[in-house]
């Protein structure tokens, strides 16, 4: 489970902002269609959505409402990319690539991963919009050693690109490996951009703009098959759980990972619908997986660690590089 340290830390936070939110926040309830009536809880003001799996015809409509709303505005690196210091650290680069929807890149944050199970009449094929879950305790936003990552009141997990450099742990932390780095973008060109940073780090920000002032995010709003729900997470959770319970269906994101502001809702298994994924080979570094992923706070703590710890080795470094050198004059 998530540190009590953290936990306070965050309902100190959103008891100093959720007054300022109600009032926009209040205009902020399910799809129309849902016929629900939301308030506010008294412990925070996240917001969620709700995705019926079953629901879903793979359409597409939630992928192009992102990337027209998102896309025009991300930055497209100039040639040639600065080669980062050590040699290892690979650049990766999908500017040429922005046209590629079916995963997961720094210019497509949302897609729909699809699988196909056997049933009674034959094959279902599956389908799941993938994007950033959003967890009530994200370690990508505890661990950012520069504060780009961060969490809106509402708990959206969103990245800063003005403070960005792209070389952070948030990668490394994300049980699902959702943020995805361009390079050659972002502060860091602007100080040393071989030996400082690595680019920019993009992924899915729950339209957080679109959350202060009340309204659902892009995808959720452009689902014509109603298939993505969205209010207020107390709200939200109780929806979902009442969806399962009629459909004696399962639930994914309302516990994974200390739990998150994204609740799938399907009848079919979720462990049913990963081994299928696996086997048909959706599963990869941009095409996340569906494994329960449990609080990894000991993950977290680890990773801490050696954030705390690299200044210290890198200082031993320099004086070593230092007493070398004297040493080297010394026999000149």
């Amino acid at each position: 489970m998530p540190s009590d340290h953290f936990l306070q830390r965050r309902k100190l936070l959103k008891g100093l902002t959720s007054a300022g939110a109600a009032a926009s926040l209040a205009l902020a309830g399910p799809r129309p269609s849902q016929g629900m009536s939301l308030r506010l809880s008294s412990d925070g003001v996240d917001c969620c959505t709700v995705i019926d799996v079953d629901k879903c015809t793979g359409c597409g409509a939630c992928v192009a409402a992102c990337r027209a709303r998102n896309l025009p505005h991300l930055p497209v690196p100039k040639q040639p990319i600065p080669q980062p210091v050590p040699s290892w650290v690979p650049i990766s680069d999908w500017s040429t690539r922005q046209h590629i929807n079916n995963r997961l890149t720094p210019y497509n944050w949302i897609y729909i991963q699809s699988c196909t199970l056997p049933s009674a009449n034959g094959v279902r094929r599956v389908f799941m919009p993938r994007r950033c879950l959003h967890c009530l305790n994200p370690q990508c936003v505890s661990l950012c050693p520069s504060g780009a990552a961060r969490q809106s009141p509402q708990g959206a997990a969103y990245i800063d690109e003005n403070i960005c450099f792209g070389d952070g742990p948030c990668q490394r932390a994300c049980p699902w490996l959702i943020p995805q780095r361009q390079s050659g973008v972002g502060p860091y060109l602007n100080f040393a951009p071989r030996y400082k940073g690595y680019g920019l780090i993009f992924k899915c920000d729950f339209c957080h703009e679109l959350l202060a002032q009340g309204q659902p995010p892009a995808c959720v709003a452009a689902c014509p098959a109603g298939a993505q729900s969205f209010g207020i997470r107390d709200a939200m959770v109780a929806h979902a759980q009442e969806m399962a319970e009629q459909k004696k269906g399962e639930l994914f994101g309302l516990r994974e990972n200390g739990g998150t502001n994204t609740i799938y809702v399907s009848t079919i298994p979720f462990r049913d619908i990963e081994a299928a994924m696996l086997q048909q080979e959706q599963v990869s570094f941009g095409r996340p997986s569906l494994r329960p992923a449990g609080a990894s706070m000991e993950k977290e703590n680890s990773l801490v660690d050696i954030v705390l710890a690299a200044p210290l080795a890198g200082a031993a470094l320099a004086s070593l590089r230092l007493l070398r050198d004297r040493a080297k004059g010394r026999k000149s």
